[in-house]
């Protein structure tokens, strides 16, 4: 079975990947997120090439020949681009064999717990606590996750003592008997993530994510060996190098590897592995309502590190108008605090057809010598 045809649909914001085998069989993918009409050309360009009339049964030695036939290019829009074939390709097998992602990686599909995510910080404290405890309330959720510090905000708070005062609002809102974590978003130095860590740890948050510059390896060790509290980050790594000198070093207590960054299923398994070799858990970044959400949910529900939880974003229209209306029915529904693995061949997701005839289209084919 080769791969006969690749097709984009794209948005500033989603591009979806449809794959189609010579048998005629069919594959839908996602890239990354955000600036995606521009990773859809880089898709075309550095992806399709070497993808078309190629093996569609070996998808780890396709995605590692791409990556050598543009070892020029090693950087995050070829990732980006790449994750679009990867979970093109693990959707195609699922479908071929009448089975979940889930189940062809070894695991089953079940409920997973959730952390409802928050993306604001143009929020009062007030106005969050009571938000996320109309969530513990109608949905069941008994993790949460908010922002701290400015986004890169080199110490600066998005508003002046803001992170002094959010973390205890929250926090104490909340409650005992809920999970509370906390994202800083790379917008501290390691004295002052320090110091707020210690704030974090008497208020009861167990999660710190991100603390200082993520490019900055050692100042977040600084963080991590300073606090009892799990310091996590990762979500932006896609280099392999990297994240074998953050695990081996312990940079971080839980890797938060983003399927679509990394470049697809297969190359954050070789992440997961890695980390579950030195005894961390994985918990992913997955931080909107697309196709990454669904391939993380079929991750977790496989390698034997899962972290505790399923990111799970709940920011609506208001936030990301650009998520609506992609997939047919509901696979994000939430039900006491857990969503469910999608249970069809696949991804077990249909993209919407309207949200398609509204895309951008482009396609490469493969023309038999």
């Amino acid at each position: 079975m080769k791969i006969h045809k690749l097709e984009t649909f794209a948005s500033q914001f989603v591009c979806f990947v449809r794959l189609t085998t010579d048998t005629g069989d069919v594959g839908w993918g996602q890239t990354s997120t955000y600036n995606a009409d521009i990773t859809a050309t880089i898709f075309h360009r550095q992806v399709a090439p070497w993808a078309l009339g190629a093996d569609a049964a070996d998808i780890d030695g396709l995605v590692r020949r791409i990556e050598e036939r543009e070892h020029k290019f090693p950087g995050s829009y070829r990732c980006r681009a790449l994750a679009g074939l990867d979970t093109a390709l693990w959707d195609l097998r699922g479908r071929v064999q009448g089975r979940p992602v889930v189940e062809l990686l070894g695991g089953r599909a079940r409920s997973l717990r959730a952390y409802a995510s928050s993306m604001r910080r143009d929020i009062t404290p007030l106005a969050e606590a009571q938000r996320l405890l109309r969530l513990r309330d109608t949905k069941g959720f008994d993790a949460f996750k908010w922002r701290v510090a400015a986004e890169c905000g080199r110490d600066v708070d998005e508003w002046p003592g803001r992170t002094e005062a959010i973390v205890p609002t929250v926090a104490r809102a909340l409650g005992e008997g809920v999970a509370k974590l906390v994202d800083a978003n790379s917008g501290f130095s390691p004295a002052r993530a320090i110091e707020v860590g210690r704030l974090l740890e008497s208020e009861g948050v167990s999660h710190f994510e991100e603390p200082c510059p993520y490019w900055e390896l050692e100042q977040t060790k600084l963080v991590t060996d300073a606090l009892q509290l799990d310091v996590t980050g990762g979500e932006q790594d896609w280099d392999l190098a990297t994240w074998r000198r953050m695990i081996d070093t312990r940079t971080v207590d839980v890797v938060q590897p983003d399927i679509m960054y990394m470049g697809g299923l297969s190359r954050t398994l070789r992440v997961a592995a890695m980390a579950a070799g030195a005894g961390l858990p994985c918990t992913p970044h997955c931080a909107n309502l697309s196709l990454v959400t669904i391939c993380t949910m079929h991750l977790l529900g496989a390698i034997p590190n899962a972290g505790k939880y399923l990111e799970f974003s709940i920011e609506g229209p208001d936030y990301y108008p650009w998520q609506e209306g992609l997939f047919l029915g509901d696979p994000f529904a939430i039900r006491d605090g857990c969503a469910s693995i999608p249970c069809l061949p696949g991804w077990g997701v249909e993209i919407n057809p309207e949200w398609l005839a509204g895309a951008r289209h482009q396609a490469s084919a493969w023309v038999d010598p």
